[in-house]
């Protein structure tokens, strides 16, 4: 075989190897958000809408649960990768033997505010809540969580009133307005839309910090991105890449107004009403962190918030520090 005759079929091997090769895949993570609609886990959807995920060489598939406790079922059994939900489970999580941490923090303020139907002006705090039904996303959610502490600190106990799972959006607003529920907590764009057609009022406000700590008596981080420990631990490059761009996200929030935002959201997540979809992210945008940093207080007020009620978590020694890891945020920066 002369030289020449050599080099063509060597030049030809090689095309046909690298057309026969397939390009490098990004890494994949499959993340279940607890209700991909709610503004609480907006940063979520506009991660990807930004562009950043790819910008930061991951491929991220975001399902939605409608409750977070769906969430964090499908993120035990391994179905996906994470979960975009509350701080609260990692702590509840600990309580049975499982670890989970926050590795970026959204919020440090649930976005969530109790309502009540106009129907029932007797239900004036949630000291009236003997008796009624209250509204949350499912059962052993963080709504549920929360609506349990109320209750017990406003001197309700446990056996005096019943929580039902009604989700979120239509269903939740169905609920109200057929009187399943008489009060329910729930997140925008759903308050919004209840008090758009006047079926409900405000109770309990926790759509800002300030509010929160009136209500809970401290900082409540809540929205976040969560994983089991033992993910974070064997798949820190992927974590790092997922903490580049929610930490993106969050700076990006924070220097955008809600019409700004709003405009970068799809469309049918306005529920039908722009107007009423930027009024909501402006009015509950200081829920958010600029950084993806846990609030040093936070934790404490979540583990008594919890141990206020619930008999799984009360006189349980919980180890904080295995709940979230600033690890990746701070590296983000």
């Amino acid at each position: 075989m002369s030289f020449k005759t050599w080099a063509a079929a060597s030049v030809a091997l090689a095309t046909i190897t690298a057309a026969a090769t397939p390009a490098l895949a990004l890494d994949k993570v499959t993340i279940m958000v607890g209700g991909i609609e709610k503004q609480i886990y907006l940063p979520a959807k506009l991660t990807e809408q930004l562009g950043f995920f790819k910008e930061e060489g991951i491929e991220v598939e975001l399902l939605s649960e409608p409750a977070g406790v769906d969430a964090e079922n499908e993120m035990l059994a391994g179905a996906v990768q994470g979960v975009v939900g509350f701080y609260d489970h990692c702590v509840d999580l600990q309580a049975k033997g499982k670890f989970a941490m926050s590795v970026v923090q959204f919020s440090r303020a649930p976005g969530e505010v109790e309502m009540v139907s106009t129907k029932h002006p007797e239900i004036k705090s949630p000291a009236d809540f003997k008796g009624k039904s209250l509204g949350v996303t499912g059962l052993g959610s963080s709504t549920n969580f929360l609506t349990q502490y109320l209750a017990v600190k406003n001197g309700v106990a446990l056996g005096e009133f019943t929580t039902l799972p009604v989700g979120a959006g239509t269903t939740f607003i169905a609920a109200m307005q057929q009187d399943k529920i008489q009060a329910g907590m729930t997140t925008e764009p759903t308050i919004s839309r209840l008090l758009k057609t006047g079926d409900a009022a405000v109770l309990i406000d926790m759509r800002t910090p300030e509010k929160t700590k009136e209500a809970l008596g401290g900082t409540y981080p809540a929205a976040s991105l969560y994983m089991s420990a033992a993910y974070v631990e064997s798949h820190k490059a992927e974590v790092q890449k997922l903490a580049n761009a929610f930490v993106k996200t969050l700076k990006w929030m924070s220097t955008h107004s809600a019409e700004e935002i709003t405009d970068k959201m799809p469309k049918d997540y306005w529920a039908g009403d722009r107007a009423m979809y930027v009024k909501a992210i402006a009015d509950g945008k200081a829920q958010f962190t600029t950084d993806g940093v846990m609030p040093e207080d936070g934790p404490a007020t979540v583990l008594a918030v919890l141990s206020g009620f619930s008999k799984n978590v009360k006189g349980k020694q919980i180890d904080l520090a295995k709940t979230y890891t600033t690890e990746f945020v701070k590296k983000a920066q």
